[in-house]
């Protein structure tokens, strides 16, 4: 819908805005109050999929994304459709997603309604979220985090005019989120260009602020210096447009961070689900603040016609009827179309390069990788590395990024706070910035505050935003038990990583696997763990000298899902054999154990835990009829056991015996004390004595 402009010779505006952007803002709260109208009067079947929508809030959400450009950013959240509208969607567009339809430009019927992601070139960039309580924060401050990079290192052409602004917009409710203030800590740590928009209606679903804040956002922001803050309020259009105007500019100019906290009235159901009536007894104050009947006031004291007006709100309403009936019609999503999207394709298909090169000595396991990351970032000006104590001081606590910044500069590897939750959704913000994330998270037991992130935002990206915005990324997480390192630092934790589908995972046992593992990620566009086990990374443990290897050259890619066979062994006639199936740690156990098996172990190091090499383990499987799964982990409920479930199910016909899993004993967490970190965890003996258990079944 456009409404044409009169002549304007017949009144005269008197308005601190253009006429323009009166006329386009009351057309566009014409229509987001229209729709509102619909869904409410066609809840049969526009509630079918949960929904909510800007009724209350539009005259804020129209002064900001009126004034965003095509070379922004934005993270709108479940109530900004207003927001949409302003920078060009339909509202067709929109009910596609509302109605869970094949063509919903969004996600492809995948996603909520208003859970945005979009990829244009004339409209402001909007990469995946979540349902946006909080959690968008961190990756949407990480795209910032990338624009600043991308300017500060030459990537982006320093002489733009008007340059790049990323907006976050959030609910009052969910600034409460721990995860808000780790993006608001770094977007005042790095200065960056950011705008956090809160959106204050004083309701979460039934709880009111008075429950659950001890302050509001201004206070709260307040509380972060260097965070500049405007107070406005969200229901007057004119003030709201003003204030965006005032920030984006500064923000434009100066590269600092802003939150403009605006108060808006609710004035429809927190979601379609949860209706206003059930518990609201503020409705008939909240009407009072309705941003629509304020803004046609200010326009008819500007000297806009009445008259107009109500052909606008008219034409607004049977538009959006139009579009609803053409959006009933659109074709629903197909059965297969399930299957799209979970990883973007990669280019890494086969073994390449030179795995030993002639002439040259063996490297240690933590050298290969430091070594391959040098090699990518001489390389990749995009490629950076961040973490906790990865800087130039210390270069990680296990030498692993040694020298890295004295070569490549603070800018691109560089110490964060002790922040998981930000070093993992960050990476969300960089790949969409462009730029391609390796990031550290210390030990394996730190990874639990970022597995929100890892679940919610990083993994789900591609799949959700129906393959536009895949995450490009390299998370490093040293793991094992290795010189009583105790309860928090000797954890193995690829069971519940290996539970959540959208990443790839990475386990290696030498330096040449980890390098090529390293290298094939970089250049994977999905997200990639990578566990490094600390006991392998010197090879000081008895019986790992065989984790230092020579270094592969640096064309050197080990495409995902290709497990290594480490030894083999050949079925005879009066000789059982087996193999074992294992990864990291296991192979050396498994290796030292075969020793008192001569030729009757064959022994398959995975690589990487998703995607597996099924065919691999099948085939190694049927070739020995008896199998082993061995792992650090504790073995019940494991990604071994399930495993093993998984070759009982394919190869039940071939085996012989049961097959077998090893682990550590099943106890909470690996003590401090030597003796009973060996007791806990498997070792040669104990995998030998399994061996023979499974020859003689």
């Amino acid at each position: 819908m456009s409404v044409p402009l009169p002549d304007n010779k017949k009144r005269k505006i008197t308005s601190s805005l253009p006429e323009d952007v009166l006329l386009k803002a009351f057309e566009l709260m014409s229509t987001a109050k229209a729709m509102t109208e619909l869904y409410e009067a066609n809840k049969e079947v526009t509630a079918k999929y949960v929904h909510a929508t800007s009724r209350g809030h539009e005259a804020i959400q129209l002064a900001l994304g009126l004034q965003l450009k095509p070379q922004d950013y934005l993270s709108a959240y479940y109530r900004d459709d207003s927001i949409l509208l302003a920078i060009g969607m339909k509202p067709y567009e929109l009910m596609l997603q509302l109605l869970g339809k094949r063509d919903d430009p969004f996600s492809g019927g995948r996603t909520y309604y208003c859970h945005p992601s979009l990829k244009r070139d004339d409209m402001p960039k909007i990469p995946m979220q979540s349902s946006a309580t909080g959690m968008q924060a961190i990756p949407t401050t990480g795209i910032a985090m990338g624009i600043q990079y991308r300017e500060l290192t030459g990537l982006d052409d320093a002489n733009i005019a008007e340059k790049p602004v990323v907006v976050c917009s959030l609910g009052d409710a969910s600034i409460t989120e721990g995860e808000v203030a780790e993006a608001f800590q770094m977007a005042v740590l790095k200065k960056l260009p950011i705008l956090y928009l809160v959106q204050d209606n004083e309701w979460d679903i039934s709880a009111n602020a008075k429950e659950i804040r001890a302050q509001d956002a201004t206070e709260y922001a307040r509380g972060f210096k260097g965070l500049e803050v405007r107070t406005i309020n969200g229901s007057d259009f004119v003030k709201s447009y003003e204030t965006v105007k005032e920030v984006l500019a500064i923000i434009r100019k100066e590269r600092r961070p802003f939150l403009i906290h605006a108060k808006v009235p609710l004035l429809n159901h927190h979601t379609s689900g949860v209706r206003k009536e059930w518990y609201r007894d503020d409705l008939e104050e909240a009407s009072k603040r309705d941003p629509f009947p304020m803004l046609r006031n200010q326009m008819l004291v500007a000297g806009f016609d009445n008259k107009e007006l109500n052909t606008i709100v008219t034409e607004a309403e049977y538009f959006v009827e139009s579009q609803y009936q053409e959006a009933l019609k659109a074709e629903d999503p197909k059965p297969e179309d399930l299957f799209l999207h979970d990883f973007a394709p990669t280019p890494i298909t086969e073994e390449k390069g030179e795995r030993s090169p002639a002439g040259k000595q063996a490297t240690v396991m933590v050298d290969s990788a430091l070594f391959a990351i040098r090699e990518l970032m001489a390389k990749h000006k995009e490629c950076l590395l961040y973490g906790q104590d990865v800087g130039g001081r210390l270069g990680g606590v296990f030498r692993e990024a040694a020298t890295l910044a004295q070569q490549f500069g603070d800018s691109r590897v560089f110490n964060t706070p002790i922040m998981e939750a930000f070093i993992i959704g960050s990476t969300v913000g960089m790949s969409a910035a462009g730029l391609k994330p390796i990031v550290e998270v210390q030990f394996a037991d730190y990874i639990w505050p970022g597995l929100n992130q890892l679940f919610t935002e990083v993994s789900r990206s591609c799949y959700l935003s129906n393959g536009k915005w895949p995450v490009s990324c390299v998370i490093r997480v040293p793991i094992g038990a290795y010189g009583s390192g105790g309860p928090y630092h000797s954890s193995s934790v690829e069971s519940v990583l290996a539970n959540i589908r959208g990443i790839k995972i990475a386990y290696p046992s030498t330096g040449a696997d980890l390098k090529g593992l390293l290298k094939s990620a970089y250049y994977d566009p999905n997200p990639v763990v990578i566990f490094e086990h600390k006991g392998l990374y010197w090879s000081k443990i008895k019986g790992t000298e065989e984790a230092k290897t020579i270094e592969p050259d640096e064309d050197y890619v080990i495409p995902f899902g290709k497990a290594r066979l480490v030894q083999t062994a050949e079925p005879a006639e009066k000789k059982q054999t087996l193999t074992i199936i294992t990864y990291g740690m296991g192979v050396y156990w498994a290796k030292k154990a075969s020793k008192q098996f001569p030729e009757q172990i064959e022994i398959l190091d995975l690589r990487t835990l998703n995607p597996i090499d099924e065919e691999a383990i099948f085939n190694s499987v049927r070739k020995h009829n008896r199998c082993i799964v061995l792992t650090e982990e504790p073995a019940n409920n494991s990604f071994a056991q399930a495993l093993a479930g998984r070759i009982s199910e394919h190869c039940f016909n071939s085996l012989d015996a049961p097959v077998h899993v090893i682990g550590s004993e099943n106890l909470p967490a690996i003590p401090l004390n030597s003796v009973l970190e060996a007791t806990m965890l498997p070792n040669a003996e104990k995998v030998a004595k399994s061996i023979e258990e499974v020859l003689q079944f």
